[in-house]
């Protein structure tokens, strides 16, 4: 008679191969120089309460600090992308991810314990759907950005329910399926990974919108005050450099300044750093901060 021992590695192979099988998700990540962050973003996703294994893929956007040592200490799978960018960034994650469906968050980004089933329930209520997107909400903000986000995702669920269609997505808070996926336009220094990549879904299929299944995210984009947001963030970089780099193929307009710890107006990328595009950014920045 053979050993018993051979059926219980056999059944102990099969109980691996359902294991990975039933790994559909990977969680993408990009990261540059969060290692303020990216603990407690890894930390709410080892606290998920899914059953089944996800795989969490860390992208290290050429980092100074510990960002990947900190996110490898935690268990995620750390990959490098040396072209600075997010979507340079998310491209990378999202190709060499395993999962079926893939999640795009960000590293100062954390989640309720729910969060992913819920993304998991909202696919098997929709099995044609090829995205479940959320809102997200900013962390101890000031109390227009309190409101910002409500408003903002109150307005795209009612346009969902009236229209059928998502007119807008968090990169911090979106699942799509990978077969569905065409690629991040990486000539869209801003926006490619949001309003691109929506419009890229939504011709593949169905958008689905859950509201009710938030992410919470750092509010230290918004310490410049609202002024330097509506004016350069949102107007300069994000909408007029979506809309150039798209219309000319090409990234005219460069990235949004990086806000981390301790980097404040002072120690932004002088216009010789930036390039032109800055010196437009700069006095759009000075109009704005201008009391």
């Amino acid at each position: 008679m053979k050993p018993s021992g051979t059926g219980e590695r056999r059944r102990a192979a099969v109980a691996v191969d359902d294991a990975v099988a039933r790994r559909r998700y990977s969680v993408v990540i990009p990261a540059f120089n969060e290692e303020a962050y990216i603990g407690a973003c890894l930390k709410s996703l080892a606290a998920q309460d899914y059953p089944a294994p996800f795989e969490i893929i860390v992208v290290d956007n050429d980092s100074s600090d510990r960002t990947a040592a900190n996110a490898e200490a935690a268990g995620a799978t750390v990959i490098f992308e040396p072209e600075r960018g997010v979507c340079q960034a998310r491209q990378r994650g999202t190709t060499v991810a395993q999962g079926n469906i893939i999640i795009s968050t960000d590293a100062d980004t954390t989640f309720s314990p729910g969060w992913l089933s819920a993304i998991d329930r909202a696919f098997a209520r929709n099995p044609l759907a090829v995205a479940v997107a959320g809102p997200c909400r900013f962390v101890a903000a000031p109390w227009w950005a309190v409101l910002y986000p409500k408003l903002l995702f109150g307005a795209v669920n009612t346009v969902k329910r009236i229209s059928g269609r998502v007119v807008y997505i968090s990169a911090t808070n979106i699942a799509f399926r990978k077969s569905a996926w065409s690629g991040y336009d990486t000539r869209l220094t801003q926006g490619g990974d949001e309003l691109d990549l929506l419009r890229r879904l939504q011709a593949a299929g169905e958008v689905i919108f859950d509201p009710t299944n938030p992410t919470r995210t750092s509010s230290r984009r918004l310490d410049q005050g609202l002024l330097y947001n509506l004016a350069v963030t949102f107007g300069y970089y994000y909408l007029l450099g979506y809309v150039l780099n798209r219309a000319c193929r090409r990234p005219v307009l460069g990235m949004a300044p990086p806000f981390r710890d301790g980097y404040g107006l002072g120690d932004l990328p002088s216009p010789r750093q930036q390039g032109r595009s800055w010196r437009i950014a700069r006095a759009a920045l000075l109009l704005a901060n201008r009391r």
